[in-house]
């Protein structure tokens, strides 16, 4: 029948006005559009007795598809052929340039070929996906640049991207990482511990670190240190990042330093005992009181060296240990710095303590040696007969802190002591012990502060503000 204007038409307006989506039909010969649906009309921008005078290839901004294949031979193998043909087309109206997805599939409608053409903007995806390959090439730069492997794993825990710096570490390629559990780049010893690090990440969402020992394709054993963190999307954890850092030259120079560090305080503690014992000697054998006084002096000097080099060696333990905060309760913390003080000191002074009973603080379990550090420097510095040293402790206002606070009647810290708190300190004028560093590294690893000034007698009061845990 006449495709121009006899009932067949109508018929196939009817079928195409049946479609809800935006749907074209087209006489397979020519191309040209035979009828429009309304969703069609609206997409395009043109009236439907407008598109009825356009051809197929009329709507597009180019007469290629996206792939570069001419439309015409795209539309004529789709009649030719039997099933969907589908490709996308750039467009461009007065409400901007769009992106078509068009499907292609030619079918009888009463006894006449016609070539259905379904419609669909496909713009905002379009837009979506180039702004997450924009995002992935910013990403990749950043992966490239940075100096440590940087991975990304599936939910399951195998490797999903990568960059160069973690398949150099393990000497493998990129075919032999996709898809590789995380855990097998590791040896047998360190395995369970990067396997449980990945567990917390997937179970608790939260960051998660260990130390491990990478194996790499010629079997050298490499010390490794992992940062992990969780990928949540919609609420659920659906994978987990990685960074990866080559611990070999830091374990050299750590383990060389340690040697250097233990040799040295080894000999330091040695010669200063045979200066002290010598130095007694002389005292008992000289009858000059003056030149008496002066050995007391050096033998004062080398005992407060022998105790600056166990405080050195207390803070390469912590440093080593690198410990978590914890739960403490406050007046146990007190207590047990008191039995750690030295008997001759403890007798030798008046100590007043005035904790509560239940204040629970956030700290790290050095806490007792940084009290038992301030109360033996506050004795050991006093000039009284009789040192008198108060320690007091309350939750503050917040609820969320609570002061420590340790105050004596002694000369005070002088300048250069203090100054290791402001970093004022300089090679010239530097405090003369490790004390206060080592309790200022103590309460700041539990996240608390520390703060030094002047007691209502006239000594020293130092405040230590210490969190308290969340109880959730």
């Amino acid at each position: 029948m006449d495709r121009d204007g006899g009932s067949t038409p109508r018929v196939v307006r009817s079928f195409v006005e049946a479609i809800p989506t935006p749907t074209l039909a087209c006489d397979p010969e020519t191309h040209a559009i035979r009828a429009a649906n309304a969703p069609a009309a609206e997409l395009i921008g043109q009236d439907r007795g407008t598109l009825t005078l356009m051809g197929l290839t009329d709507l597009g901004e180019t007469d290629e598809t996206v792939d570069g294949d001419p439309v015409g031979a795209v539309v004529d193998d789709a009649v030719d052929r039997e099933g969907v043909t589908e490709f996308e087309w750039e467009t461009v109206d007065e409400r901007g340039r769009r992106r078509l997805a068009v499907s292609l599939h030619a079918t009888t409608i009463a006894d006449e070929r016609w070539l259905i053409v379904g419609l669909t903007d496909v713009t905002d995806r379009v837009t979506a996906e180039e702004s997450l390959r924009s995002q992935l090439r910013v990403v990749d730069a950043v992966a490239s640049t940075v100096p440590a492997a940087l991975f990304q794993c599936s939910v399951d825990g195998t490797l999903a991207r990568w960059n160069d710096r973690l398949a150099a570490d393990a000497e493998r390629d990129g075919e032999e990482l996709s898809g590789t559990d995380l855990t097998v780049l590791f040896d047998d010893e360190t395995r369970d511990g990067v396997a449980e690090a990945l567990r917390r990440v997937y179970r608790d969402r939260e960051p998660a670190d260990c130390e491990a020992t990478l194996l790499t394709r010629s079997g050298e054993r490499v010390p490794y240190r992992l940062a992990l963190g969780p990928i949540v999307d919609d609420g659920e954890v659906t994978g987990a990042i990685g960074v990866g850092e080559d611990r070999t030259e830091a374990s050299l120079r750590e383990e060389r330093l340690a040697v250097l560090t233990r040799v040295l305080r080894h000999n330091f503690r040695n010669d200063l005992n045979v200066v002290t014992g010598f130095t007694e000697r002389a005292i008992e054998s000289v009858d000059d009181p003056d030149l008496a006084t002066e050995l007391e002096r050096v033998v004062d000097t080398a005992e407060r060296l022998l105790r600056v080099g166990e405080t050195s060696r207390r803070v390469e333990r912590l440093l080593s240990d690198r410990p978590a905060p914890t739960r403490l309760d406050l007046a146990e913390a007190v207590d047990e710095a008191l039995i750690s003080l030295p008997a001759e000191l403890r007798e030798g002074a008046d100590i007043e303590v005035d904790v509560p009973e239940g204040v629970t603080v956030s700290a790290i379990g050095y806490l007792a040696e940084a009290i038992t550090e301030l109360v033996d420097n506050a004795i050991r510095h006093s000039e009284a007969e009789r040192p008198r040293v108060e320690i007091t402790a309350a939750e503050l206002p917040s609820e969320s802190w609570a002061s420590l606070v340790v105050a004596d009647d002694g000369p005070g810290i002088p300048p250069a002591e203090r100054s290791v708190l402001t970093g004022e300190e300089t090679p010239l004028e530097h405090a003369s012990g490790l004390g206060l560093w080592y309790v200022n590294w103590i309460v700041s690893a539990g996240g608390g502060s520390f703060d030094i000034g002047s007691a209502s007698a006239g000594g020293t009061r130092i405040e230590m503000d210490l969190r308290t845990p969340d109880d959730e």
